[in-house]
């Protein structure tokens, strides 16, 4: 998955031969070492710039306020220490705990070692799998995070026996931890043979991770997590008359590749974005919530979903400070932990360079006809090639698009009919959806922003729109059946018109 920096041929290799008359040799083709790369690394933080980066949130006086710069660098940088697996039960080597607690802390990365633009990338490498926080090791505590849920939500395993989401480490010799919340846990995916595609839509399950194993813990985790404070009564609250049983039900309710990642919320959960082929978009987030016009917005979208969100002020509520004993932001020294800006420059050119798997789907007689419908039905007015984008923001039904947005986004003024609650009930909504990029959808699941539809096939089904329609992704806690409304566009197709247009889909 590494980027591969080459500098080009070597210099020609002279060997004078002068005595005798000599000859002159070329050594052409010759590869020179790896050129130095010396990357002038912008500054993720700078207060002008984080207050414009995001688009404002359907209720702006709500949008967040984030802490200055000079609180943001006085918090502490983390340390990437080395990792040790996680074995699926029954395929742990004897003595392997045992054995790690004879281990002494190690860091794996140092910037200062870095020479070439690979390096570079390798060490983004170590800070997309590295955890961000970490929670004492226990046989109990990882059934409790993964073994209980994964045979009941059909997780696919690894050949290898190795849970690929997070590790075991090691920060303080005798002490072992389970590393978690890291970029892969959210975006590696477990293919059905069982191959791995980094960076990918990711298919962990995300039930128990993050919750707590008292109810008033679990409430003020959620509260912390998704409250929408604009919303009277904030339907966070309703988990108040749930049993804790319940509370992890609504959770296990979302299907592997739909996470409800904080500033959405369980009710109104998100699918999982592939990271692969980021670059090329312009909106960051189904609701096109932060803007990418370059690789310092990367970096500031990693700060702010590794810990930087939970800092922000939301018209007066502050995520962090539910955890404070003055109910106040705490002082840097003692708030949450980030990373530095070199570690947030190594992780963005990491994501840049990863690319798709080999597609194994053939463009053939059969998809070749596909791009013909694809093109007759305008499909490409909207998912433009060759990115399969316009990179545009469409609005919700519903949300009337402030003037002053059409001068400072890119905005498709059409609905797509899709339901609006994501977009308009949560910190993350805007009033819009992005245009997605259809690149990889053969290797990706659970279409719709909210995952709704586990196949294209399921997409492109007409019955969906019909409320006695059991959706085949996420339903919903205790629903049995409901539509799934909106994006009508080939719905109507013959049936090998639509067999052809999903066949060439996933050519793409």
């Amino acid at each position: 998955m590494n980027l591969h920096y080459r500098s080009g041929l070597g210099l020609p290799t002279i060997l004078m031969g002068c005595v005798l008359g000599g000859l002159v040799s070329l050594a052409a083709g010759q590869d020179a070492p790896p050129a130095p790369f010396r990357p002038d690394i912008p500054k993720t933080w700078v207060d002008s710039e984080m207050e414009e980066l995001e688009v404002p949130l359907v209720v702006p006086e709500f949008s967040p306020v984030q802490v200055p710069a000079d609180y943001y660098y006085r918090l502490r940088t983390r340390s990437v220490y080395k990792s040790y697996p996680i074995y699926m039960l029954g395929r742990e080597p004897t003595g392997y705990i045992e054995s790690l607690g004879e281990l002494e802390p190690e860091i794996i990365l140092d910037i200062s070692s870095l020479k070439t633009r690979e390096d570079w990338v390798r060490a983004g490498e170590k800070v997309f799998d590295a955890p961000t926080q970490f929670i004492p090791y226990s046989a109990e505590e990882l059934e409790f995070l993964y073994f209980k849920w994964h045979d009941r939500m059909n997780v696919p395993d690894p050949p290898n026996g190795v849970v690929p989401y997070f590790d075991l480490v090691i920060r303080e010799k005798g002490k072992l931890e389970i590393g978690v919340i890291s970029c892969r846990q959210c975006h590696i995916r477990v293919m059905p043979d069982g191959t791995l595609i980094k960076g990918a839509q990711g298919n962990f399950p995300n039930v128990a991770l993050g919750y707590e194993k008292s109810k008033a813990e679990s409430l003020k985790a959620n509260r912390f997590l998704y409250a929408t404070p604009w919303m009277e009564p904030d339907p966070i609250d309703s988990l108040g008359e749930m049993s804790l049983e319940e509370i992890y039900e609504l959770h296990a309710a979302i299907p592997p590749g739909v996470i409800p990642r904080h500033r959405t919320t369980p009710f109104l959960p998100v699918q999982v974005p592939d990271l692969i082929g980021v670059q090329d978009r312009k909106y960051l987030d189904r609701t096109g919530l932060q803007q990418h016009r370059g690789i310092v917005d990367l970096m500031r979208y990693a700060a702010l979903n590794s810990g930087g969100d939970n800092l922000a002020d939301f018209a007066g509520f502050v995520p962090v400070a539910m955890y404070t004993p003055d109910g106040k932001l705490p002082p840097p020294e003692s708030g949450p932990s980030r990373w530095g800006d070199p570690e947030l420059y190594a992780l963005a050119l990491y994501i840049y360079s990863l690319k798709p798997p080999e597609n194994p789907n053939p463009f053939d007689e059969t998809a070749a006809r596909g791009q013909e419908v694809f093109q007759a039905e305008g499909c490409g007015g909207c998912h433009t090639p060759p990115l399969y984008t316009n990179n545009k923001l469409t609005p919700v039904q519903g949300f009337d698009v402030p003037a002053e947005h059409r001068e400072r986004y890119d905005i498709l003024d059409v609905s797509v009919g899709t339901d609006p609650g994501l977009a308009t009930k949560t910190r993350r909504g805007t009033g819009y959806y992005k245009v997605p990029s259809l690149k990889g959808v053969w290797y990706r699941g659970h279409f719709g922003h909210d995952g709704s539809c586990q196949t294209l096939e399921d997409w492109f089904d007409p019955a969906r729109l019909q409320e006695d329609y059991v959706p085949t992704g996420f339903k919903g806690y205790k629903v049995d059946h409901r539509a799934v409304p909106g994006h009508e566009f080939g719905l109507k197709l013959p049936p090998g018109e639509k067999a052809a247009l999903i066949a060439f889909l996933r050519t793409i």
